[in-house]
């Protein structure tokens, strides 16, 4: 299971990571990706939201990314860095999740049926792969 979670890891880590700093940097470049929603399809409080959690999100998704590769790599250390990184994108996961029904229970625009499908699919993944990462790094350390 570890080079194959390793790989989940990385990839999925990868791409939110990638994703958000990307939105930092460059959110012109990233929603004409579609990594994030265009600031004319959204309201203004949603943008100035997107782009605040974008640059947290960029200073602090990189520990699961570096979880799937200590794994890959077979070092033990994976452990704290998947707990840590589990934690901080269960967070981003439920936190984005809850921002956006929210705002749409509310009426607010943030964003085009399939860009905030594609948000829910994606942060939904990310829980996910948050809860496992988190649930193997305890049974690692208590099996030591």
């Amino acid at each position: 299971m570890g080079v194959v979670w390793g790989v989940v890891l990385v990839a999925a880590a990868a791409l939110a990571w990638g994703g958000q700093t990307l939105a930092w940097l460059n959110p012109s470049l990233a929603a004409s990706w579609g990594l994030t929603e265009a600031e004319r399809e959204v309201d203004p409080v949603f943008h100035a939201d997107g782009r605040g959690e974008a640059r947290f999100d960029a200073l602090s998704l990189w520990t699961l990314l570096i979880a799937g590769v200590l794994l890959l790599i077979g070092n033990e250390a994976w452990v704290y860095f998947g707990l840590v990184g589990g934690g901080i994108y269960a967070y981003f996961a439920g936190r984005g999740i809850s921002t956006r029904l929210e705002m749409q229970r509310r009426n607010h625009r943030i964003g085009t049926a399939n860009t905030v499908r594609v948000a829910y699919v994606f942060l939904t993944l990310w829980g996910l792969v948050a809860i496992v990462t988190i649930v193997a790094a305890v049974t690692e350390l208590r099996s030591n």
